[in-house]
C-alpha cells in the first residue's frame, strides 16, 4: 500500500546531510514550509546550497541556518530584506555564495527542470551583468541569454491538503513556487496542513500529483 506520511519531522527530512542542493517553496513568508526549515537549523548541517525566491528575510528558518554559517550558496531572486540580515554580513565577508536570478527565470529554470528541458533563451538579462559567461543568441530581432535548468536533490515545499498517494492542493497565494519544485526535485517532502482520504480530494482540485511527491508531514491547523 502506498502511504507517504511519515510520523515526525525526523523522518520527514531523513538523508538530508551536508553538501546537499534544497529547494525551500514560498514567497516571502508565504507558502514557505517554516516548521521544515526550522527543524533542518537543529541538524547542524553545513555547506547547503539553498534554491529560494529569496535569502531568508528577517522570517522563518532561512536566516537561522544562514547565521549558523550551514548555507554555502544561496541561488534566489530577492537576496535583501529591508533590514539588515545576517545574509547581509556574511556576503560582504565573502562567507557566502550568492547567485542573482530574475524571478520570472528562476522559475522558469525550475520548471524548465521539472519538464526534462536542459535550458531554454530568454531575452531577460541579456545586455547586463546576469548575461556575463553565457551564450548570446539574438531571436526575432532581440538577444536572448541561454539559461540552463535547475534542479535539486531535494525539496522542501508547503501545501495545504494532501492524501497518502501525494496528491496535493494549494492554499491561494501559498501555491507560488511550491509545485514548481516538486517536480524539479529528486525528492520531494510536503508540508500540508490537512490529511484526506485517498479519493476524498477532487481531482481537478489536485495541483500536484503524487507522482512527484515522496514524503508529507501533517501539521494540523484550525484555520
Amino acid at each position: 500500500m502506498i502511504d507517504k506520511f511519515v510520523p515526525d519531522i525526523d523522518a520527514a527530512l531523513e538523508g538530508i546531510g551536508d553538501g546537499a542542493t534544497i529547494m525551500v517553496g514560498g514567497f516571502g513568508a508565504v507558502g514557505q514550509p517554516h516548521a521544515l526549515v526550522d527543524a533542518l537549523g537543529e541538524r547542524g548541517l553545513r555547506d547547503l546550497t539553498i534554491i529560494a525566491n529569496n535569502a531568508g528575510g528577517d522570517f522563518g528558518g532561512l536566516p537561522k541556518l544562514i547565521a549558523q554559517g550551514a548555507i554555502r550558496k544561496v541561488i534566489c531572486s530577492y537576496p535583501r530584506a529591508t533590514g539588515k540580515t545576517a545574509f547581509d554580513a556574511l556576503y560582504a565577508e565573502g562567507r557566502i555564495e550568492l547567485e542573482l536570478v530574475p524571478q520570472g527565470t528562476l522559475a522558469e529554470r525550475i520548471r524548465a527542470a521539472g519538464a526534462g528541458i536542459p535550458a531554454f533563451f530568454t531575452p531577460t538579462g541579456a545586455g547586463t551583468q546576469l548575461a556575463e559567461g553565457k551564450e548570446t543568441r539574438t531571436i526575432n530581432g532581440r538577444p536572448c541569454i541561454l539559461e540552463t535548468a535547475l534542479a535539486a536533490e531535494f525539496a522542501l515545499i508547503e501545501a495545504w491538503e494532501a492524501d497518502r498517494w501525494g496528491n496535493l492542493t494549494y492554499r491561494r497565494t501559498g501555491r507560488n513556487f511550491n509545485p514548481l519544485m516538486a517536480s524539479a526535485a529528486t525528492l520531494t517532502i510536503a508540508l500540508a496542513h490537512r490529511k484526506r482520504e485517498l479519493g476524498a480530494i477532487d481531482p481537478d482540485a489536485v495541483i500536484t500529483p503524487g507522482l512527484f511527491v515522496d514524503r508529507i508531514f501533517i501539521v494540523e491547523t484550525t484555520s
